[in-house]
């Protein structure tokens, strides 16, 4: 009897037993790290689609006195610059890109800003009467005086 358990490799499997390849737990980690980098990247496209005004962020207009077209010194758009602060500039080279007319929360997007600082910078300007403001839905739509547009 021992010898047919021995040419059968005994009862513990002896040495015709399986062994396992290390590399099985690398495939396990690659197929993890792979779903993790789908799933970022579809994220991201949906994201992007969703919140379209993203797009126009990077191409954003950060207006200060050395990037603004050269004007005319006597006209009254180039007197009202030398008189506003850096962040006030900025604000209005936004409105002045998109034609004079633009929703705050996009402007804030574009200069920079923080909520609260666009809102208290428009609503210093308001006051100056160098913009106006409509309420727009949850935002303003600031438009930027007759006066400063020609």
């Amino acid at each position: 009897m021992s010898g047919m358990w021995g040419h059968m490799g005994g009862m513990t499997g002896g040495s015709q037993g399986t062994t396992q390849n290390p590399a099985v737990p690398y495939f396990g980690v690659l197929f993890i790290v792979l779903v993790g980098i789908a799933i970022v990247s579809v994220g991201g496209l949906v994201y992007f689609l969703a919140f379209p005004e993203i797009r126009t962020a990077k191409l954003s207009v950060t207006a200060s006195a050395e990037q603004l077209p050269p004007q005319n010194p006597n006209t009254a758009y180039a007197s009202v610059l030398k008189t506003l602060t850096d962040e006030e500039r900025k604000i209005i080279g936004v409105l002045k890109a998109h034609d004079g007319k633009y929703l705050q929360k996009y402007i804030r997007k574009e200069a920079g800003l923080s909520r609260l600082k666009t809102h208290r910078i428009i609503m210093r300007l308001a006051e100056r009467e160098i913009v106006t403001l409509e309420k727009s839905g949850n935002t303003n739509q600031v438009l930027l005086a007759d006066w400063l547009r020609s």
